[in-house]
């Protein structure tokens, strides 16, 4: 799976998390533009984990502060 495939699986994802349906780009930012508190944050990382078969381990989550680096995170942790 390339980064496209990752990119297009993980914006389907984070749909139902998208309350005001902000347009995403690489730059978005969870805290910042999409306005997810840490409840938020923890369910939709679950539905991450969940969708590759991946842990993203609470050091990772906060290093990702934008789509862009979640997406090649997950690339990453999904071994492509």
């Amino acid at each position: 799976m390339d980064r496209a495939d990752v990119d297009a699986r993980i914006r389907s994802l984070i749909e139902p998390f998208n309350k005001k349906g902000v347009e995403i780009a690489d730059a978005s930012t969870f805290a910042g533009d999409l306005e997810f508190d840490s409840l938020t944050v923890m369910d939709f990382v679950a539905a991450i984990e969940d969708e590759f078969d991946i842990i993203i381990s609470m050091n990772q989550q906060a290093e990702i502060e934008n789509f862009g680096q979640l997406v090649d995170a997950v690339v990453k942790l999904s071994g492509n």
